[in-house]
Order: C-alpha cells, then structure tokens, then sequence
C-alpha cells in the first residue's frame, strides 16, 4: 500500500477459449507498460474438457469441480513460463490478476424461493496460482457487481477509463473477442460517466463456421480469409439482426449461453449457402451488430473522435473494414497504435482492477453493469510475501 507503483500480472482465458493470456506490467497512476505477454495454448485435452464444461450433456458438478484446480494450475504455469522466458523475477510482482475461465453467466435473473438471481461462475483456482508462484493474487472479480445490483459484466471498462479517458476527446473501446463490447468514454467525463455494454458476438460465430466449414482443420477464419471470397447475403444478415438482444438496452451482457456453438449450428442448418458467404455473412453480423449498437445506444455517433478496436478481431482485415465502412467516417484505429498490444488489452485490464482492488479503490462501473454503487471487486488470496 506505500509503494507510488505496483509490478502486477494478468490472467485472462476468455469466451473463444483459445489459450491463457498472461501479461506483467508497471502501474505507476495512470501510465501503465507491458513488460511481458504471451498467449499460452490449453493442451489438447484440457482445451476439449472446458468446451465439454459449457454443454449440459457433457457437464457435471464432477467435472467442474476437478477443472477448477487444472486451469488454476494451468494459470500458474503461464505465468511462471512467462516471467522465465523474459528474465522477470517471479519475486518482483506485487499482484496477480486472473479473470479464470467462465463456465457459465446467468444475465437474465432465475427464481428460486420466489427471489430472483442473477449468476456468474468463473473458475481456474487462485489458490493454486498464490501458492505456485507466490504472489498474491486477486480473483472472482465478478459476482461483487452482482451482489451490488449488476450484471457483473462486462469488467473491463474500468481499465479502459484509467488507460484512454482524455480531455477533449470523445472515445470508444471496442473490444472484439468470443463476444464484442464497447466502452463510450465521453471528453472529460469522470468514471460516472462511463457507458460500457456487450454489442452482441464478436468471433465466437466466426471461429464455428471456420470449423464447420474446414471440418474441424481450422479453429477460426484466420486473417478473414474465408470470409473475404465471399458475399454477404442481406437477408440472412437481416434474419440474423432481429434478434431481441440487439433490441434490449444497456446494461446488458450476453456469452458463449447466447451466441455460442447451439447458435451457430442452428444458423448453418438453417442458411443453406457456400462456405465463404456464410463465413462473411456472420463477419458482417459481428460488423453491423457493432454499428448498430452505436447508433441505438451512443446517439449521436458523429460525436466520437475515435473508435479504438482490441482483441483478436483486431487481426481480421475483413472484420475491420467491414466496421470501418458501418462507423464512417468515425476513425477507426487498432489499439497497437497506443502501445498494447491489441490481445493483450484483456489481460492487462485485470492487472489493472486487481491493483485497484489492493488499493481499495472500487473498480466496477455501474453505468456498464447496472450496479447500484460503486464497489471494490475481487477476492484476495495472500501470497508468500
């Protein structure tokens, strides 16, 4: 707490889960400077059991149970392989923040007893991580907001604000991974001011379709390849936009529940079509979901200076052309030009909130979750110092 800076870690395995982003940077107020990052894949088997986690026919209380500890250990060796490769003393980090892996987010409220819940269950132990590595580290991030009256998503709009609010410029983050969200961050606003919501999927769909169109050889349309041989064809796109979540208003959140593999089979039984077109039909649903988005919910849109895209849709050119064209002639620029790298930009969020939360500062945002206040989220495993 007498230290004006904080070297912390980031663990992230987000809704595409395609591996373990881990990431070690310096916090000194606002400036913030990635040291390390580096994307670890799941090992085959562990990768099938957590997809094996999110289908009801191949869950159980067992499995979850037991992968709980495998991805806290797995979490905990990506961080260590890290700091290894780039020389950085595991000693040296003050803070460790793992999102862990969500299992499931309940975002519309269930009753029982008469009473309605909202539920989030992310795993990925963090006391494997503090004890492995040793450093302290903070986690469940999430079900804080919930109990405050929140979604308990999305998260990282609190990042957004310490690492891009500016005076005179109005901004939004969007960020595009399994699920695309977007942070509103108004010229000289303060964290109160802060819009933050989920627009719907980002490439979650696109990552199925490469699948089923490759019969398994490609995990995603890498680089939009697939997607830019073909052609959109609008009535699917329309079909696809009526959708009731792209009517409901923020706050609002959705995941793999919503706009996952059941989703994505369904629309490829249901839209006969080449692989190509339906691979740039879906591109273009991640696009115009983005767009319109703005346009209902950020209203006027001309009074963005610039839209800042991150994740792994930030690498599909196609992708990013497709949301240029529906945002101009807003500016559209890739997160790297700011010094993050675009996949990082998750992982270092949680290093951020965890740093906050040892400082005691709330780190939630209440105009992104719904939350009645403002409180400090996670819970704090001790490390060895």
């Amino acid at each position: 707490m007498t230290k004006k800076g904080r070297r912390a870690a980031g663990l992230m395995s987000g809704t595409s889960c395609d591996g373990i982003d881990a990431c070690i940077v310096d916090i000194r107020g606002r400036r913030v400077d990635v040291l390390a990052f580096e994307t670890f894949p799941y090992p085959h088997a562990a990768s099938k059991r957590i997809f094996d986690l999110f289908e009801r026919e191949t869950s159980s209380s067992r499995s979850v149970c037991h992968m709980n500890f495998v991805l806290g250990d797995l979490f905990a060796d990506a961080l260590i392989d890290l700091a290894r490769k780039r020389h950085i003393p595991l000693s040296s980090i003050d803070v460790i923040g793992s999102h862990g892996q969500t299992i499931y987010h309940v975002a519309k409220p269930r009753k029982t007893g008469g009473r309605a819940y909202l539920s989030t269950l992310q795993i990925g132990e963090p006391s494997i991580i503090a004890q492995k590595t040793g450093v302290t580290t903070v986690a469940d991030f999430r079900p804080r907001d919930i109990a405050a009256g929140g979604t308990g998503a999305p998260l990282v709009p609190y990042a957004d604000y310490v690492l891009f609010r500016d005076r005179t410029k109005t901004r939004a983050v969007q960020n595009i991974g399994g699920i695309a969200n977007v942070t509103f961050l108004p010229a000289g606003g303060g964290v109160e001011d802060v819009i933050a919501f989920d627009t719907g999927p980002g490439n979650m769909i696109l990552d199925r379709v490469a699948v089923l169109a490759t019969r398994g050889k490609l995990k995603c349309d890498l680089g939009g390849k697939l997607a830019a041989k073909g052609m959109v064809h609008e009535k699917a796109l329309a079909s696809l936009m009526q959708d009731s979540f792209f009517r409901q208003r923020p706050p609002k959140s959705t995941g793999r529940e919503k706009f996952g593999v059941q989703f994505t089979d369904a629309l490829f039984r249901r839209f006969r079509m080449p692989f190509p077109d339906l691979a740039a039909t879906v591109t273009m649903f991640t696009a115009k979901s983005i767009a319109v988005a703005y346009k209902k919910f950020l209203n006027p849109i001309r009074g963005i200076d610039e839209v800042i895209l991150c994740g792994g849709g930030a690498h599909n050119p196609t992708l990013v052309g497709m949301i240029r064209d529906r945002l101009d002639p807003v500016p559209v620029r890739i997160i790297d030009e700011y010094g993050i790298n675009a996949d990082a930009k998750e992982a270092v969020s949680f290093a951020i909130l965890a740093n906050a939360t040892l400082n005691g500062i709330p780190n939630n945002v209440p105009g992104a979750t719904g939350a009645k206040e403002r409180v400090v989220l996670g819970k704090i495993i001790p490390g060895a110092k």
